[in-house]
């Protein structure tokens, strides 16, 4: 497959392009705080993979230019899709560091994908391909030959293919168990331990101190004290994020008295620039080392669903805190209790708990292909079992019939094709992104970058 442009395009060309694809996905939010975004920025200019996390737009730019046409204008063409694999709940920003624990609503600590901020509905192998690059560019870092990530993109589909078709046979339970503290090995099971070694106290005691008796955020720390009227558009914003939350998430009505309210800055890889407040509540008891932040920020549009013009999907969600918690509702079982959505000047927000369980893969001290090899099998089961949790029985109108049955269907009509789709692209984009990554580098430092 070749890569997603003419390989003739030059430096300069590709660096407009780029620059185009950043006006569109990033303008507003760099012209209200470039300083974040010179953060972020500097954190892409790392590394290609950093580059590539914080490029969802771009990627999603050069894929649609991959594919010949759009039928009429709701499905994707291209190999694997259809009418119904071709809008499906797809997570969206589906890299290899986007794997991690949390502890799900039953209180079982579990490994699978995380981060559902650009969580849409459109084709699944957009989620695969995603993925497949972001092995080929760890792979690289890794000095792993072009043989050996060819091999690893291979055990990623084998292992995707092998779950997803246990899920359309009807497997459940025991047979296809999610990854536990019994069940998962190597460094998944590393990071689960981890995860329970942590507390909330430990958390609490991060950010939080004792005055006159009572909990209270700390100052300093990337906390922004808020005006009184600040707080009271916030607190607002709060009380309507109660009315989505599930009943069984309002079991003790005192866990929900606010403490206290901060503002913080996002100035992450794909926060920045987005208004976010931390809140501090009762929690479960009265007891101090019960209480529970939970965060607000302005949910973004995601950088999939420009390139999704199906109506009866932009229509379906109200605003973008709306999308991000019924798309992270579909594709994660048992998700945190807290997940909810509220509005803020008219934004759509996101509100869930800043989760003290919460523990990203940690690929640094991956470097024995066996290892990294075992670990990336599992990662295809993860993505299979996230993908068919989002069908029919999600309780959402908007994908109504079975994900996974639909998926083992289109693999099924080219089996031998599906690995090559996922090690062709790998391969192609892998190099792509890592020469977009320089040519991102040259812009950034010279000054090229509007608005910074």
């Amino acid at each position: 497959m070749p890569v997603p442009h003419h390989a003739e395009t030059t430096a300069h060309e590709r660096g407009e392009e780029i620059l185009a694809v950043f006006g569109t996905a990033f303008g507003e939010l760099l012209a209200a705080d470039p300083a974040a975004f010179r953060v972020k920025f500097r954190k892409m200019a790392a590394s290609a993979f950093a580059f590539y996390r914080g490029t969802a737009c771009l990627f999603y730019h050069d894929l649609e230019r991959e594919h010949s046409g759009r039928g009429d204008g709701a499905v994707a063409a291209g190999p694997y899709l259809d009418e119904r694999t071709g809008r499906v709940w797809i997570h969206g920003d589906l890299h290899a560091e986007n794997f991690g624990t949390y502890m799900d609503s039953t209180g079982r600590l579990i490994f699978n994908v995380n981060d559902f901020d650009e969580a849409y509905v459109g084709p699944f192998t957009w989620d695969l391909k995603r993925l497949a690059a972001s092995l080929a560019l760890i792979g690289y870092t890794k000095a792993l030959s072009d043989g050996q990530i060819t091999e690893l993109v291979q055990i990623f589909a084998a292992a995707y293919r092998e779950r997803i078709s246990a899920l359309a046979s009807g497997a459940r339970g025991d047979d296809v168990p999610p990854f536990t503290l019994d069940t998962a090995e190597g460094p998944l099971l590393d990071a689960l331990r981890d995860a329970r070694s942590l507390t909330r106290f430990s958390l609490l005691d991060s950010m939080t101190e004792i005055r006159d008796f009572e909990r209270r955020f700390a100052p300093g720390g990337g906390s922004v004290e808020l005006d009184a009227a600040t707080r009271y558009k916030v607190l607002a914003a709060f009380d309507g994020y109660l009315e989505t939350l599930p009943e069984s998430s309002l079991a003790r009505p005192d866990s929900y008295r606010v403490k206290d309210v901060v503002g913080r800055r996002g100035v992450g890889i794909g926060s920045a620039g987005l208004p976010s407040y931390n809140i501090l509540l009762e929690g479960n008891s009265d007891a101090l080392e019960n209480d529970v932040v939970i965060y607000m920020k302005q949910a973004q549009t995601p950088a999939v669903s420009r390139h999704i013009t199906d109506p009866a999907v932009r229509g379906y969600f109200h605003h973008e805190g709306h999308r991000t918690v019924i798309s992270q509702r579909a594709l994660q079982d048992h998700a945190d209790p807290w997940l909810g959505w509220t509005e803020l000047d008219g934004s759509g927000q996101l509100v869930a708990e800043v989760s003290p369980y919460a523990v990203d893969l940690d690929w640094s001290d991956l470097d024995d292909p066996a290892q990294i090899a075992a670990v990336v099998a599992d990662l295809g089961r993860a993505t299979a079992t996230m993908h068919g949790a989002a069908d029919e029985e999600s309780g959402h109108s908007l994908v109504p019939f079975s994900t996974e049955r639909a998926i083992d269907a289109a693999i099924a009509a080219d089996e031998e094709g599906f690995a090559k789709l996922l090690t062709d692209f790998a391969h192609a984009y892998g190099s792509r992104a890592r020469r977009d990554h320089q040519i991102f580098v040259d812009l950034f430092r010279n000054g090229r970058i509007p608005g910074l």
